[in-house]
């Protein structure tokens, strides 16, 4: 039996501290030690923000430092691969992006000649566009947004980049051409890096998409369409819902904590100085009041959103576990949605007689939405029982599943900075042949950036200590029998959902494990 002494220091930087407990586990191959509390504070330098520790995943036993780390070692390794960068887009931390691409845009000026390299089915890109293998990433959304210049000291930039895909004979998705602007003139503003470039101007190309991702995944698909979208509902249900009204009664688990953590992010993190303010190269405002004006009520429910993008058939795009587990997700809710909705309404009129559920719409739309384009079709009114049934699908839907699938997995994703920068403070290139990895360093982000990355989206990848997971209603809102079978059957299906994700997962080198509903958390609260 041997004993070891561990020290863990946090330097001298400011926030480096914390005011939690920190427990040390040594692992080795064969056992591991006991649990051991430290005996000294981590507070020494605790300003306003707490340090944040992770399992460690190696026993080094030797005499250099041991800097805890999570074990997120298939990202590190296999991030600058082509095809890895490319199956991010199916089952990443923003698996929004990709959409069938039927015809170029305008702005993009990639070439057959370009691509042809790429292409292994002997098929020229015209052709591979009309058999459906050609997609498309279009960061086209942030194009005319002001890079941060809150910090004197770092200037940071953005693009707006288009990133052409492939799904090759082997139904592996590759990046095949990135345009990182959108001049609609040929010659030196609007490069299109190819992966037959050289390493360094390939894989800066493949960090600025990356970057724009993130900036996007951030600010619209988890901030707007699952933070703000559920406060919205939230809200909205509190001033026009009775407590014993059974719609109520259904959403009330779905949005547990969601204004209050809503509040705390709009205090701490999304305000003026706040951390997206000092840390991240994009401003929050301009880019969701632009997300607004393209959002719908039907891109929030699951199979249209499929469908709108062109990614809904498994066949012609095998391998997107987002969709298809997000899809027996939906079916579930959808399920146990209509049978509560069934138990209480018995016809279409009862549900156009209902004044309080008929405001509930009113209210999401009219003051809610009041930003939309008036085409955004959100309902103002429901006229039929299956109108309400998928109206609360989405509430429930975005409320769990779909913040599970966009928030849980940041860690995995980003703790590795070069495979999705939060920022960039160099200038997108504009020319091939002009890079070395001294440019590339010098584009990441800096040391300070990188660790206020690092805490944050560690922070918002952990499950909180007592969570209620999909389909585990504690507080037992419903006693009417009828309802009580409801959720038990809504509990099978998702029991057996959880069983076919874990069955799928076992073959699998990397399991997609996000919408599997025993890691679902009910609502919006982290």
């Amino acid at each position: 039996m041997f004993t070891y002494t561990a020290s863990v220091a946090i330097g001298n930087k400011t926030y480096g501290g914390t005011i939690n407990s920190i427990y040390l586990t040594l692992i080795g191959t064969e056992r591991c030690s006991a649990r051991t509390l430290l005996d000294k504070s981590l507070f020494d330098y605790f300003a306003g923000t707490t340090a944040l520790s992770s399992p460690v995943y190696r026993w080094i036993s030797n005499e250099k430092d041991v800097f805890l780390q999570d074990g997120k070692e298939y990202v590190m390794q296999n991030w600058n691969k082509d095809n890895f960068f490319g199956y991010q887009f199916l089952n990443g931390c923003n698996p929004v992006m990709i959409s069938k691409c039927v015809n170029l845009p305008d702005k993009f000026a990639v070439t057959q000649e370009m691509v042809k390299g790429s292409l292994d089915r002997g098929l020229t890109l015209q052709e591979e566009l009309k058999a459906g293998n050609i997609y498309i990433a279009d960061y086209g959304l942030l194009e005319g947004v002001q890079a941060n210049d809150t910090d004197p000291d770092t200037k940071q930039y953005l693009a707006a980049p288009f990133c052409l895909l492939y799904k090759n004979s082997h139904n592996e998705i590759l990046p095949i051409a990135i345009q990182l602007s959108r001049q609609t003139t040929a010659g030196v503003g609007n490069t299109v890096f190819l992966p037959s470039d050289n390493q360094y101007d390939w894989m800066l190309a493949k960090m600025w998409v990356k970057s724009s991702d993130f900036n996007v995944h951030q600010l619209v698909t988890h901030i707007l369409r699952t933070h703000l979208i559920s406060e919205v509902f939230a809200i909205a249900m509190y001033r026009q819902l009775a407590a014993v009204h059974p719609v109520f009664k259904l959403l009330i688990p779905h949005v547990r904590f969601t204004i209050a953590i809503n509040t705390a992010g709009r205090e701490k993190l999304i305000c003026t100085s706040g951390l997206f303010d000092k840390h991240r190269c994009i401003g929050l405002v301009q880019v969701i009041q632009k997300a607004m004006k393209t959002l719908t009520y039907k891109s929030l429910c699951f199979p249209e959103a499929m469908k709108a993008r062109g990614v809904d058939n498994k066949d012609d795009l095998p391998n997107y576990y987002y969709r298809d587990d997000g899809m027996m997700v939906w079916e579930a809710v959808k399920s146990y949605v209509s049978d509560v909705v069934r138990i209480y309404y018995s016809s279409d009129k009862t549900v156009q007689e209902d004044e309080e559920i008929q405001a509930f719409v009113h209210d999401v739309c009219i003051s809610g939405m009041k930003n939309c384009p008036k085409d955004c079709v959100f309902p103002n009114s429901l006229k039929t029982r299956e109108q309400l049934v998928e109206y609360l699908t989405v509430v429930i839907f975005t409320a769990s599943a779909q913040h599970a699938a966009v928030n849980f997995g940041q860690y995995d994703w980003y703790a590795w900075i070069p495979n999705c920068p939060s920022t960039m403070r160099k200038p997108p290139p504009t020319q091939k042949g002009q890079v070395d990895m001294k440019y590339i360093m010098e584009s990441l982000p800096d040391r300070g950036r990188a660790c206020w990355h690092l805490g944050a989206v560690w922070a918002l990848s952990q499950f909180q200590d007592e969570e209620v997971y999909l389909g585990v209603y504690p507080d037992k809102h419903f006693t009417e029998q009828a309802v009580i079978e409801a959720t038990k059957t809504f509990r099978k299906k998702l029991a057996e959902v959880t069983t076919i994700i874990k069955s799928r997962n076992e073959t699998l080198i990397l399991p997609y494990r996000y919408l599997s509903p025993d890691r679902i958390p009910n609502s919006v609260a982290v």
